[in-house]
């Protein structure tokens, strides 16, 4: 997913309680599933801001010699700027952007699919 297009707000707001419980019929189930989600974000982002980084990288380790370059001030500024992941997660959740697959409907699915045979 491209975060830089992402609508959700750089700050958090407050939220109706009652609109994390449509998805689940559950509030901490919804948080859960939000908090999942976060975590997948973060990582990717971060392995992106890496992988951007790291055509900055040098090999010499001299503390003496600290290079400041433009170009990688910019990008980490941007990611800066960019929304948490919670916030991001939480939006895709708000805007039934999420799918959430459940380990009890698959057992479910197993055992009538074992019980029709």
């Amino acid at each position: 997913m491209d975060y830089k297009k992402t609508k959700a707000n750089t700050t958090a707001q407050t939220v109706n309680i009652i609109d994390y419980e449509k998805n689940t019929g559950n509030i901490y189930e919804s948080i859960v599933v939000m908090a999942k989600r976060a975590n997948q974000i973060s990582a990717e982002m971060k392995e992106e801001l890496d992988s951007k980084l790291a055509e900055f990288a040098t090999s010499n380790d001299n503390l003496e010699e600290v290079f400041e370059n433009r170009e990688q001030i910019e990008i980490s500024k941007f990611y800066e700027r960019l929304p948490k992941p919670s916030l991001i997660a939480a939006d895709e959740f708000l805007d039934d952007k999420i799918y959430i697959r459940r380990k009890v409907d698959e057992v479910k699915e197993k055992e009538e699919g074992e019980d029709k045979e």
